[in-house]
């Protein structure tokens, strides 16, 4: 099976995201690099008398990473998702199955996009509570409700109420996880 061009190039984008994110976890960092003074930049002599260059207005982090991990996520989820209803619809318009499998197929499809209504309406409802983002993803029997918030509200009871609206909207048997990552506002 050929991949598509898009599928092709979100996965080129996630593997560089992930070797700069390992990369930049993983070096060292007693080696600066090499830095050009501007405007804004301050000199500083180091211990043996060299010059360094600070500037104010930088700040690396892996916020950026971060930030963009909740959409290439989303992105991976809808892949798998739509990549499952192309070959549903094959399955649908195909002449080699039996009505009762075609009517199983279309079934199928329906329920996936229920499925993504309901998980984006949680992710709505989840941004309505206060939490920068959210992200929601159902898998077989379990939902996993990721959420980015400024302030320190990590507590037991705003994990309970993320627990209780998953099963009330995607249902009461499914066991739901719960991951809190820290926002722009840390």
């Amino acid at each position: 099976m050929m991949l598509k061009k898009q599928t092709v190039w979100l996965l080129t984008m996630v593997s560089l995201v992930v070797v700069l994110s390992v990369y930049y976890v993983t070096s060292p960092r007693d080696q600066a690099a090499p830095i050009m003074p501007d405007d804004t930049a301050d000199m500083v002599l180091g211990e043996d008398g060299e010059e360094w260059v600070v500037e104010d207005d930088v700040d690396v982090s892996a916020e950026a990473v971060e930030d963009e991990m909740f959409e290439v996520l989303r992105m991976e989820v809808q892949d798998q998702r739509n990549s499952l209803k192309d070959q549903l619809r094959t399955k649908v318009a195909s002449n080699e199955f039996s009505a009762d499998e075609k009517n199983e197929a279309f079934t199928e499809i329906n329920d996936l996009t229920n499925l993504e209504t309901k998980e984006a309406m949680i992710e709505t409802m989840i941004k309505g509570l206060g939490y920068e983002d959210a992200l929601v993803r159902s898998e077989e029997d379990r939902i996993i409700i990721s959420v980015k918030s400024a302030d320190n509200s990590h507590s037991k009871e705003a994990a309970n109420e993320l627990i209780q609206l998953g099963r009330k909207e995607l249902g009461e048997s499914k066991v739901v996880h719960v991951e809190f990552q820290p926002g722009e506002g840390e």
